[in-house]
């Protein structure tokens, strides 16, 4: 059973304000399970106006796995490794993992399912952590239950280990460091994470820099933890966004830059079945490395970018 307790930073705030934000639920969602009394505070169950205090135990009991009714669709997607277990795949920019509104077909979860993926048992089979859509790279997918739980508890435990390479614009002012900020939905508006948030949950990210180019920094990024968007908020609250970021840098991207310059790198994980330990790599793709030698060019010349 979900549990957490509730932070100083959280206490006074309604228990279907906290419990969305902390599980990443839609309020309405939260507000079902608190109506169908699936969630207690300190064992007791309480409405959705009940004002947290610090230290309660907050829990509450998932609703049963539906089975997924999406149609499969096949797809053309890039498979690292693949078992009786699990998936890697290096998605595609461009692509959606799972289905939303405006996105109801031809996800990356309409392809797995054409694979025979149906772990977790929900609208988003085998899905174990996401990219967003414009962000390329190695996602690892869950085949079946079994794996699906195990893979998700590790995650949990930040046994999964996901490094990225991003393009920051501006000049990182250090050579390496540790962000440790931590963030949630914006205290406005749902559809962007933010700092300023009611309900903030931990966020680490690591860094360092592999490269300085006039006007842009190249960085290998490490999560210790994996909140949504979370290197792109990170970055863009230093005053260094990734470069092709309009919805948190807020600025035009650069020419010839058709997206967010983010790439999931390197993946490592224990295998839930074996327990053997696997680790895979992804270059990156030909636009992104397109890009860079065209920065690579401009240093060259001595024009700037």
């Amino acid at each position: 059973m979900p549990a957490f307790a509730v932070a100083p930073a959280e206490a006074g705030l309604r228990l279907d304000v906290v419990l969305a934000a902390r599980q990443d639920l839609s309020r309405a969602a939260a507000q079902r399970l608190i109506a169908a009394g699936s969630v207690t505070v300190d064992g007791v169950p309480q409405t959705k106006h009940h004002r947290v205090q610090t230290s309660e135990r907050v829990e509450y009991t998932a609703p049963p796995a539906v089975r997924s009714q999406l149609s499969p669709e096949a797809l053309d997607i890039e498979v690292v490794y693949e078992d009786e277990w699990l998936l890697v795949v290096n998605k595609a920019a461009g692509v959606v993992v799972h289905p939303a509104p405006g996105h109801e077909k031809g996800t990356l979860v309409h392809g797995l399912l054409a694979r025979g993926i149906g772990g977790g048992g929900t609208a988003r089979p085998g899905i174990v952590h996401r990219l967003d859509k414009d962000t390329s790279g190695l996602m690892v997918v869950a085949r079946h239950d079994d794996a699906y739980r195990a893979l998700t508890e590790a995650m949990a435990r930040r046994e999964v280990g996901r490094t990225y390479v991003a393009l920051l614009r501006g000049d990182l002012p250090q050579d390496a460091g540790t962000i440790d900020a931590p963030m949630g939905r914006h205290v406005r508006d749902r559809k962007r994470m933010s700092l300023h948030t009611v309900a903030p949950r931990p966020a680490v990210t690591h860094f360092r820099v592999l490269r300085r180019y006039t006007g842009f920094t190249l960085v290998e990024v490490r999560l210790e933890t994996g909140r949504t968007h979370q290197i792109r908020v990170h970055f863009a609250a230093l005053g260094f966004p990734v470069a092709g970021d309009v919805q948190y840098g807020r600025r035009v991207r650069p020419p010839g830059l058709g997206r967010q310059f983010l790439h999931a790198t390197r993946l490592s994980l224990t295998h839930p079945g074996s327990g053997e330990p696997l680790a895979f790599a992804a270059a990156l793709p030909a636009d992104l490395s397109e890009f860079l030698a065209g920065l690579e060019a401009r240093e060259a010349s001595g024009g700037g970018a």
